[in-house]
């Protein structure tokens, strides 16, 4: 990966894509925002969450709940009565709602356990976590007051459980694991920073975690820069770094990286052009060697865009694509389509529509369908209206009509 190059306008794309990673929404009326937070990028006023809490009797569908819309619960980041981000979970009846986190401040960041539904948070600079149901409040880490010469640094961001429930990943002054079981925390890689004096210090290699592979033995973590960004993949048994190697020009990192099943591998895209290459790569994990299996070429005029792929269980590969001759910097109108693992073969379209405001998008596990979040206007770039998108001709299904960091529960 080359990470060095446009120092000033790439420093300010690592500023935008760690603050896409933290996707605070902003804080209603005149409630306290979460110390240090200057990073909350967009005001979206819209309508609260509708949803009506519904059940077919007094009972509790818990713990034995019937096949409902979902395969699994749905978590998000929506916002409360009083415009507060926190953290809401959907049943797998796509209708009964619950809110789980009731914080005086926006909730920034959140992951769930894969085994037992509890919830891990940030909030105020601290990491929290809550069980299932939102009962079990407890403190885990306290980041302290945010520099605001250096955010970064002292910053909590990016909690990922791992997929057995018990550990939980997460940046604050670089990469930490949490033990879940044990109440500890173990500081593994410290952020690295130039300093140019005065108090001032610019990122030579920040870290911060991403998602772990399915058997939990890989990591693929974030790696933040004065010049960009990137990624790499930690071992954390061995406790090794693996970089990537290869791919000039793409923006492997961040949410546009999927883990294949088996943990052999990962997809990343990139649906813009201009500083980075558009196009769809493929990482070996356990050397980092980058693939590219399409991109463009500004000597031809010819531009390939990809975003969220996918390598579903019937090992097809699936994701947003689109391919025309003009430069896109934002908001591609991308459709859905399917094709081999390489991207490429039998690449076929699953919908003839057009995606150009959606914000965010959750893949079913067996890619029978797809949670897309569409922005209620051009100019909103944080979530919005989640709905349930159909391969079949069914017309969609809306979840919830603000969703943010769209999650699958167990």
């Amino acid at each position: 990966m080359n990470k060095r190059f446009y120092p000033l306008a790439a420093f300010l794309v690592l500023v935008i894509v760690i603050m896409a990673c933290a996707s605070p929404i902003s804080n209603g009326g005149d409630q306290p925002a979460p110390s240090g937070d200057d990073e909350v990028a967009t005001v979206v006023a819209m309508t609260l969450q509708a949803l009506t809490p519904a059940s077919d009797s007094g009972i509790s569908p818990e713990p034995e709940e019937p096949a409902g819309l979902l395969p699994h619960t749905f978590y998000y980041l929506g916002t409360d009565n009083v415009g507060l981000t926190q953290v809401f979970r959907i049943e797998r009846d796509g209708k009964t709602q619950k809110q789980l986190t009731l914080e005086p401040v926006n909730v920034e960041d959140y992951d769930v356990s894969p085994v037992d539904g509890s919830v891990v948070y940030v909030v105020n600079n601290q990491m929290l976590l809550v069980n299932a149901d939102g009962s079990g409040r407890r403190v885990l880490v306290v980041g302290g007051i945010v520099d605001e010469n250096n955010p970064f640094e002292n910053k909590i961001s990016s909690p990922v459980f791992s997929p057995n429930g018990q550990t939980i990943a997460f940046g604050h002054g670089g990469l930490n694991f949490w033990a879940v079981s044990a109440n500890v925390s173990n500081f593994v890689i410290a952020n690295q920073w130039d300093d140019f004096g005065g108090g001032q210090l610019i990122p030579k290699e920040l870290y911060w975690p991403e998602k772990y592979s399915p058997d939990g033995s890989k990591l693929l973590i974030t790696l933040g820069y004065y010049e960009g960004a990137s990624a790499a993949i930690y071992y954390p048994e061995s406790k090794a770094l693996v970089r990537l190697e290869g791919g000039e020009g793409a923006l492997i990192c961040c949410d546009q990286t999927q883990w294949s099943a088996d943990g052999a591998s990962f997809y990343s895209a990139s649906a813009t052009a201009g500083m980075f290459n558009s196009g769809l790569w493929k990482v070996d994990a356990s050397n980092g060697e980058v693939t590219t299996l399409f991109t463009s070429n500004y000597d031809t005029s010819t531009f390939n865009y990809a975003y969220k792929p996918y390598l579903a269980p019937d090992n097809q590969l699936y994701y947003f694509f689109l391919t025309t001759n003009s430069e896109i910097n934002t908001r591609t109108p991308l459709q859905l389509v399917r094709s081999a693992p390489d991207g490429v073969t039998g690449r076929t379209v699953l919908r003839t529509d057009t995606f150009q405001l959606m914000n965010e998008a959750l893949w079913a596990p067996d890619a029978s369908f797809i949670i897309v979040a569409y922005a209620p206007i051009q100019d909103v770039y944080q979530g919005g209206q989640a709905e349930v998108v159909y391969f079949d001709g069914r017309p969609s299904v809306v979840l919830a009509n603000y969703a943010q960091e769209m999650k699958w529960g167990p």
